[in-house]
């Protein structure tokens, strides 16, 4: 059995159906039946139960998915250490994003690396932060930019920045001038208890910003009104300042977003709330020359 055939099963796992994996491989869907049908049969065991029009993975068959995932990370690992040492700078980057950062993140990130590392092909993913560490786990991105906690112990990753969490309102709102001068504090400082009573526009649960924001609700003893949950950071901070509720947001994404009225800004929580931003991969991988690189790149934007 070769490395190839390692993602035959992988790709027959992940569609749930030889038909849609042969198109995915460029091959005949007669050829890949026939190749699940020797490789069972070699085994001496199913890899796959057939539910109506669906492959699924037997206890065996996920046992195999599973190794063959790491078989094949290790071979990736071993190409670009040679790659690394024989060719200098030329291979792959997958790299992800959560949505708004990527928004940002990219355009002034990727015109940069493509000047030093013409050779190296890039390719982007954007998800919400949970779903990156998953996607980091399996292998299918080599680095993840988000905010942290970190939930799984197999990923490590190194702080890009520290950035202060904000609340937001627009300048004719009410509270505007309702902050006072706090040591420690960016911005002047506001009690959240005293908002109780006006809206707010969150993000979704998945995502950091919101989870950060929920602590810090919960730290304030009170459950905010939600007026509205976005995905869209960047449509949250316009609402804002067209006077439709608070947010609360990172200032970096303030910085990059650039409205044409700025919101006022508080600082909030005892005495501020700060978060890491950070650049993830799984614990004990190779990063080549030009990913560490990158991250040098991307520090130098927040």
């Amino acid at each position: 059995m070769d490395f190839r055939e390692l993602n035959y099963v992988i790709a027959i796992a992940r569609n749930q159906s030889v038909t849609k994996a042969s198109r995915e491989l460029y091959i005949s869907q007669p050829t890949l039946s026939k190749f699940v049908q020797n490789l069972e049969k070699e085994l001496g065991q199913a890899l796959f139960k057939r539910l109506g029009n669906k492959f699924m993975l037997t206890y065996a068959g996920e046992c195999f998915v599973e190794h063959a995932r790491k078989i094949l990370l290790i071979k990736k690992e071993l190409d670009r250490e040679l790659s690394d040492i024989i060719w200098k700078n030329v291979g792959d980057l997958k790299i992800a994003f959560p949505f708004m950062r990527g928004t940002y993140m990219l355009p002034c990130s990727l015109p940069v690396f493509h000047d030093r590392f013409p050779l190296v092909k890039v390719h982007v993913q954007e998800a919400d932060s949970s779903v990156l560490e998953d996607m980091l786990l399996r292998g299918e991105i080599d680095l993840a930019f988000f905010n942290i906690p970190v939930k799984s112990p197999n990923i490590d990753y190194e702080i890009i920045s520290h950035e202060e969490f904000a609340l937001i309102m627009s300048p004719n709102h009410p509270m505007a001038n309702g902050g006072i001068p706090r040591r420690g504090c960016q911005y002047q400082w506001m009690d959240l208890r005293l908002l109780k009573d006006y809206g707010f526009i969150l993000q979704k649960p998945g995502q950091r910003t919101r989870q950060v924001a929920d602590k810090l609700f919960k730290e304030s003893g009170f459950e905010p009104n939600v007026l509205l949950s976005v995905r869209n950071i960047w449509a949250s901070v316009q609402l804002v300042i067209n006077g439709y509720g608070l947010s609360l947001v990172s200032e970096t994404h303030l910085r990059h977003i650039i409205p044409k009225v700025k919101p006022v800004c508080f600082s909030v929580g005892n005495p501020c709330t700060t978060i890491d931003f950070v650049a993830a991969y799984r614990k004990g991988v190779y990063l080549p020359n030009y990913a560490k690189e990158y991250i040098k790149i991307v520090k130098t934007f927040t």
